[in-house]
């Protein structure tokens, strides 16, 4: 792909990088469109049952090139205009986009992981993160919140005492306290690997029941008990009779 996100298939394995090491990935208007264009294409290979999301260079993402950015005001106030039929702007698309792929995400994460790029490692379902890596909500800093979708997963990560925290003051914090609040999933010396051996414990288990899964909890992390348990019963119930005619973990 162009545009400082690069896309390649491996396998069962879609692989997926930011691409501007120069500027630690700093985000451009064309990268968040790019992220989206990119997940669309990966949402029609239905062999790949697995999405690993790192970035190039000294940092996984440092989150939006302000200057970059402001340079075309016009393009930013575009951007910023939800799309009827998805509910999201561009800024949000790029990163709610892997929340609707059916695939597990893995996010890959090293060094700087600030604001914007924050916000797309919390969209993936998983974060495996180097040691020495650090996090910041850091819109406070530019007299902003959180915009692209930061809100909501923040919500199914961790307390509101702690999002407030990391909103209002947009401190960086370290890798271990991220890890101990729930901002992410585990801190490993070699994320990729253990992002692979995780990537093949998933593909031992059908795709569908996996793609349920994501959509089951996706659906109803803040849903009333009510309206889960019939999201439950509704999403398990395809589950059933596929396994009930022998296809249970044949791909589609």
């Amino acid at each position: 792909m162009s545009n400082n996100v690069s896309l390649r298939f491996a396998g069962d394995r879609a692989y997926v990088a930011l691409d501007r090491p120069d500027k630690h990935n700093g985000l451009t208007i064309e990268m968040l469109r790019e992220l989206v264009r990119v997940a669309r294409k990966i949402e029609q290979r239905k062999e790949i049952r697995a999405v690993i999301l790192s970035g190039n260079g000294p940092s996984f993402c440092s989150g939006l090139d302000v200057a970059k950015a402001m340079g075309n005001p016009l393009a930013v106030a575009r951007s910023f205009i939800p799309l009827p039929w998805t509910g999201t702007n561009a800024f949000q698309e790029a990163c709610w986009a892997w929340r609707r792929l059916p695939q597990p995400v893995i996010a890959v994460v090293h060094g700087r992981c600030y604001g914007g790029g924050l916000q797309i490692a919390l969209a993936a379902d998983f974060r495996l993160v180097t040691p020495d890596s650090e996090f910041s909500v850091m819109e406070a800093k530019h007299g902003l919140i959180p915009d692209m979708t930061g809100a909501a997963t923040l919500s199914r990560l961790i307390g509101i005492d702690k999002a407030l925290l990391l909103t209002m003051t947009a401190d960086p914090v370290d890798a271990t306290y991220a890890e101990r609040i729930g901002l992410v999933t585990e801190v490993s010396a070699d994320p990729l690997a253990a992002a692979e051996k995780l990537a093949d414990r998933i593909a031992t288990r059908s795709p569908h029941a996996v793609a349920s899964a994501k959509r089951l909890f996706d659906r109803t992390w803040h849903s009333s008990v009510r309206r889960a348990l019939a999201i439950e019963r509704a999403t398990q119930l395809p589950l059933i009779v596929r396994q009930a005619l022998g296809k249970g973990s044949e791909p589609e």
